[in-house]
């Protein structure tokens, strides 16, 4: 080797250690931020130090008697009363045909079998270890169960509540996405023998990909899903009216625009491919303010009914019971399940909607109470999340804040 090369090796290994010493020297970039939950998404910057928040259940469940039930009231003739607790989470429900009455979890993992014998009613969990089981429905002696990426079916599960089958996958793949937002699915079984499920947006306010914001159906015994409605941010309750079949949903609208805007909704979605037009237009007739630009809210499905903004409409039912006044027969109940996003909090509540011939909607008050304090953090002592209307015509509401299923009777 040369004097030149000799020369030159040198200087480049002068170099690296000069570049090694200043590397040390200067400091590592900081770690990019996590992103925000995906209930902040869609936060103006004068919103960012904003104090509101979602409330979380209590996911022990409290007891009874440590609840101030004489707070709720009923109209005259019903009566409220404490039907089944030690259900963390009660979320979901549905009914058995022998009468085992369903109750699943969002948060928690579980699914919850209450039974009566004798008189004396019994509360089982009989499946557990599940992801997100949000939604159950039952039919013909199967029980189906939506978690966050698949629905699947326990055949006579109500013969074998100690030792359940093992299920049977209807359809997979539905989260491919590990989405962050509204995940979770509400599940029904339709009039025309098909499983109906939502699929939420991943966000507050965000452009959804085809499969999001969506009410979708899949026939259990092919596995085959449809696009049943789209433009539909969040529905967590649907139900069918017994007298034309139709459709009939509740949709929370997004979150931090202000307190009175937008409503959360109820719909009637009579036929399939209907939009109701999440993300350009809410509550029928207002644009977003980012994803509104440039399109009309003629364009989309109109509700039925404007129910309050940020009230979170969640489970609704229409009642086909004879237990309650001839006047209720075919109303819609709606658990309210109630505001975080608003300064002054609403809803906790059971609401009563009559639907008249012309479609017009009317609501009023049915069952109250769990609001303690609008101004609060948190507000409510309750939160009604699903309904039920029972074979004798009494119907169940799910509080999923406290692990306990009520149940409103009446009386002659």
């Amino acid at each position: 080797m040369n004097r030149s090369t000799t020369t030159r090796l040198g200087v480049l290994a002068f170099g690296l250690v000069l570049a090694g010493a200043a590397a040390a020297q200067t400091p590592a970039p900081a770690p990019a931020p996590a992103p925000a939950p995906a209930w902040q998404q869609g936060r103006s910057g004068d919103q960012a130090t904003s104090t509101l928040h979602p409330f979380a259940p209590i996911l022990t469940g409290r007891a009874a008697s440590e609840l101030p039930l004489d707070k709720l009231k009923v109209p005259s003739g019903f009566k409220v009363e404490v039907w089944a607790e030690g259900i963390p989470e009660a979320r979901s429900l549905t009914l058995g045909d022998k009468g085992t009455v369903f109750v699943s979890n969002r948060n928690l993992k579980d699914v919850y079998a209450i039974t009566e014998q004798g008189g004396k009613r019994s509360v089982t969990k009989v499946l557990r270890g599940l992801n997100s089981p949000n939604g159950v429905a039952f039919a013909n002696g199967t029980l189906f169960v939506a978690e966050r990426h698949r629905i699947t079916a326990y055949d006579g599960i109500e013969d074998k509540l100690a030792s359940p089958p093992e299920p049977r996958v209807v359809i997979d793949n539905l989260d491919p996405t590990s989405q962050p937002g509204h995940f979770w699915k509400f599940l029904a079984m339709g009039p025309d023998g098909k499983l109906y499920f939502n699929v939420g947006a991943p966000g507050n306010i965000v452009m959804p990909s085809y499969a999001q914001a969506t009410i979708n159906r899949v026939d259990p015994k092919t596995g085959v899903m449809e696009i049943y409605a789209s433009g539909v941010r969040n529905s967590v309750g649907f139900d069918w009216d017994p007298r034309t079949k139709d459709l009939w949903f509740t949709n929370h609208a997004r979150d931090w625009v202000n307190d009175d805007l937008p409503h959360d909704t109820l719909h009637r979605a009579a036929k399939k491919g209907m939009n109701f037009g999440y993300p350009f237009c809410h509550q029928g007739d207002f644009l977003d303010p980012e994803y509104g630009k440039g399109r009309s809210c003629s364009e989309f499905e109109a509700p039925a009914a404007k129910l309050g903004a940020h009230i979170a409409p969640n489970g609704m039912r229409f009642y086909t019971g004879s237990m309650f006044p001839a006047e209720y027969r075919n109303n819609i109940f709606i658990a309210m399940h109630g505001s975080w996003n608003r300064s002054t909090k609403q809803g906790y509540s059971v609401m009563r909607a009559v639907v008249d011939s012309a479609g017009k909607v009317e609501l009023s008050p049915f069952l109250e109470g769990f609001l303690s304090d609008a101004k609060a953090d948190p507000p409510m002592w309750g939160r009604p999340n699903d309904l039920l209307v029972m074979k004798d015509g009494a119907l169940l509401v799910a509080d999923d804040y406290n692990g306990i299923v009520y149940r409103v009777s009446y009386a002659r």
